[in-house]
Order: C-alpha cells, then sequence, then structure tokens
C-alpha cells in the first residue's frame, strides 16, 4: 500500500487484533532472515522505466510518487499492466490499495473497461486513494476491510473482506504487510476458487523467503494453477488457472 505522497520507512499501523506472542516471535524471527529483501523493498525501480509505464497508460509523469520504501515497485507495476493487456479482465480484485490502484484503474480503462474492487485495512488510506484516482477521473470501488481474528495455518489475522464479485478474472495480492506474520499472503487463497478458469493471480514481494513458503504451499494445495516466479528487485509470483 502507498499513497501519492512520499511514504516513510516504516509501514503504517495496523490496528487489528491482538496477535498471539508466538506469532509476534515468530515474525522477529523472519524478519532476521528477510532483512535483505526487505532492504530491496526500499528501491522502487528506475525513474526511466516509471516514466515508460506512465507514458504506456497516458498519465502525466507526476502521477506517481517516488515508488521507493514500501510501495509497489515499477516492476510489479509493468507486470499489472501486462495481465491486464493479456486477459483484458472484467473483474480485478485488489488487497492493499495504492499506487497499484491507479494503474490499475488506468490500464482498464485502457483496455476495454472492467471493475476493480480493492481493499485495504486503513480508512483513512482508502478515502485518499479515492481521492487521488478522482484527480485522474478514474473510478474503483475502494473498500475499508479492516483486519480481524481469523486464526488458520497462515496467520491470526485477515481481511474482513465484503461485496466480492463471484468470479475474479485478475487478483493482485500487495497485503496485508509482512509484519504481522511472514506467511499472512497464503490467506489469499481463499478467493481462488472465485478465479475464472484462465484467470490470474499476481504476487507481488515474492522473492521473499516468507513468500517463498506461500508459493510453495499454493503450487501443493492448488494443482489447477501454474505458478512462476518472475525475478526482479522484489519478484513476482503468478498464477494462471488452467482452462
Amino acid at each position: 500500500m502507498t499513497s501519492r505522497e512520499k511514504t516513510g520507512l516504516l509501514p503504517l499501523d495496523d490496528s487489528g487484533p491482538a496477535r498471539p506472542l508466538a506469532e509476534k516471535a515468530l515474525t522477529i524471527a523472519w524478519g532476521a532472515i528477510q532483512w535483505p529483501w526487505l532492504l530491496r523493498s526500499l528501491w522502487g525501480g528506475k525513474l526511466a522505466d516509471k516514466h515508460a509505464l506512465l507514458d504506456r497508460l497516458g498519465l502525466p509523469h507526476d502521477a506517481l510518487p517516488n515508488l521507493g520504501s514500501w510501495k509497489a515497485d515499477t516492476w510489479f507495476l509493468w507486470r499489472i499492466v501486462e495481465a491486464i493487456e493479456r486477459l483484458r479482465p472484467q473483474q480485478v480484485v485488489e488487497l492493499g490499495c495504492g499506487a497499484s490502484t491507479l494503474v490499475i484503474a488506468k490500464a482498464l480503462e485502457e483496455n476495454g473497461g472492467g471493475h476493480l474492487s480493492s481493499y485495504d485495512q486503513h480508512a483513512g488510506f482508502v478515502e485518499a486513494t479515492s481521492q487521488w484516482l478522482a484527480t485522474h477521473r478514474l473510478g474503483a470501488d475502494l473498500r475499508h476491510a479492516p483486519l480481524v481474528a481469523d486464526p488458520s495455518d497462515w496467520s491470526h489475522t485477515w481481511y474482513a473482506l465484503h461485496s466480492l464479485p463471484r468470479e475474479i478474472d485478475l487478483l493482485v495480492i500487495d497485503g496485508p504487510p509482512w509484519a504481522l506474520n511472514p506467511f499472512i499472503r497464503g490467506r489469499a487463497e481463499t478467493l481462488f476458487d472465485r478465479i475464472v478458469p484462465g484467470g490470474m493471480v499476481l504476487l507481488d514481494d515474492a522473492a521473499r523467503p516468507g513468500e517463498r513458503v506461500v508459493a510453495s504451499r499454493w503450487k501443493r494445495d492448488w494443482p489447477d494453477f501454474d505458478f512462476t516466479l518472475l525475478p526482479g528487485a522484489k519478484g513476482t509470483l503468478i498464477g494462471t488457472r488452467r482452462r
């Protein structure tokens, strides 16, 4: 998640339910393992690549902020645009709104339309992102999805998702933050049954050790998807549901 403004080095406070001490200890331990990958997250990509992306979408060069810190980097944003150009999706669901929300909304507009439902745990952030899109005359359903107690093999919390489309053509996963649990994004598999044949999943930060565990378990538990890890500073996992 990110705004169009400068983002600090620390993620926003996640005021969800209290977590067990064991989960907090797990997160600290994995933070010690993941620090080289976390440092890579502070680099958002080349300015020339960002300008090329904005030119592709017909957006001004100041439409996106500096993509350093915890924002989606240029590499991931390019993968989103390529997926939309390929799929021409009618229903896109995004977990963790921000710069990617702007890119998705504009890419849909440029490629025949489609509906975007974007969820984030911070109500104020959802409102700010909605206003950001409005300045570019773009629309999307941005929804506040607070973190609630939801114990699973992945974590003890998850989004309180609502008003989800019955069928999803493209699922973009860039939240919740790893600091809640290194495996928390694995819980997004609860939406996989909604993905249509030929539909796609995009997972950001997929080069991190925690996300590699997630990818391994998804490959084991979802044999009707083909998963591929693409290189990049932070890595992108692409999952395509077989037809």
